[in-house]
């Protein structure tokens, strides 16, 4: 079932470049948009190759699941692109792009919000082989349902049931077939274990690496569980007010993070050793996250920054944080490994 492109190259089979998605005020006034547009996703680019994983981690409210639809064509951008296996979303028309959507599929955090509760599971697999229009039978569709539940540790049991009579990991499994049966190269999985008990957790975990690994599958994925993106992940890319503050291999970031959000992120992260626990300093960053209709000026996260405040300090400068952080948009910068997006990149360790 693995897709016959798969192993054709190693060039990178999904690219973000410069991927925005601003979200304008409804309320109008004399027939004009009244208020600031909520910057949901600003400036984001990223590549993956082939059989790779890219995690994509953040606060609630950082743009990771906007930025999850635009991968898959749900929306579409209001600057920049995306690129999958070498054509360009804004090139093509609604018929292409529901072609496209079958070469990568969206997996969401809970199924009972993607589950027809009305049709049985059977049914719900069948669909998706019709839409797309595989299955030239209804015997080569039965064999095409088997095969998927058989992948994902189901069976034929499963299939006049209906998705609120199965586990939470059972409709997991099922979204997961649903996706895999039409036989795509890219999966995007927006938070695909935070719904579920911790015992099962890494039951679907252990899934989709099998998964990957068996059928050649390219992962997406948006969640905040720092563990398993270090279980998972080849590459992350750490967003903060819909931009990315520092991103890089899973070895150089999580194992030695740089930009102060991520230390504070991985510092309340538990480990599985008392010891390391009892003694690890957690770094809880200072005030509220801001809104993305209103976005402080600058550098997005000086408001909250805790170098930013020890920089002013040391400098004897009058104000909390240095001139730039509050007045110029920082570039990302690549520094010992990793990418960061900050105006004292250098001093970041």
């Amino acid at each position: 079932m693995q897709h016959p492109d798969a192993a054709r190259s190693s060039a990178p089979i999904v690219a973000a470049n410069g991927l925005s998605m601003h979200f304008a005020e409804r309320t109008r006034f004399l027939g004009r948009v009244k208020g600031n547009p909520l910057r949901a996703v600003d400036g984001v680019s990223f590549h993956l190759e082939r059989g790779r994983c890219f995690a994509v981690v953040g606060e609630s409210g950082s743009g990771k699941s906007t930025l999850a639809r635009m991968l898959v064509g749900l929306l579409r951008p209001t600057a920049g692109d995306v690129e999958l296996a070498g054509t360009r979303l804004s090139t093509v028309d609604e018929a292409g792009l529901r072609a496209m959507r079958r070469r990568v599929q969206l997996v969401l955090q809970d199924p009972r919000a993607s589950l027809d509760p009305r049709m049985r599971i059977g049914a719900v697999l069948e669909e998706a082989l019709i839409v797309h229009g595989l299955g030239r039978s209804r015997q080569e569709r039965q064999d095409r349902i088997m095969r998927a539940l058989r992948q994902v540790g189901l069976d034929a049991q499963h299939l006049d049931r209906f998705a609120n009579e199965l586990s939470g990991g059972q409709r997991q499994r099922v979204a997961i077939a649903r996706a895999i049966i039409v036989e795509p190269e890219i999966l995007v999985l927006d938070e695909p274990v935070s719904a579920l008990d911790v015992s099962v957790q890494a039951q679907v975990v252990n899934l989709l690496m099998d998964l990957q690994e068996q059928l050649g599958l390219t992962y997406v994925i948006i969640t905040h569980d720092l563990a398993l993106v270090s279980h998972m992940a080849d590459s992350v890319g750490v967003m903060y007010l819909g931009a990315f503050v520092e991103s890089g291999p899973v070895s150089a970031v999580v194992a030695a993070p740089r930009h102060p959000y991520t230390k504070s992120l991985l510092s309340v992260v538990a480990t599985s050793d008392p010891r390391i626990e009892r003694d690890k300093p957690i770094t809880i960053l200072e005030g509220q996250i801001p809104s993305p209709r209103n976005m402080p000026s600058g550098c997005t996260f000086h408001t909250r920054c805790p170098l930013a405040r020890q920089i002013a300090a040391q400098e004897g400068g009058q104000t909390a944080v240095p001139a730039p952080c509050a007045t110029q948009k920082p570039e990302p910068r690549l520094v010992q490994g990793r990418t960061l997006t900050c105006h004292y990149a250098e001093r970041l360790g």
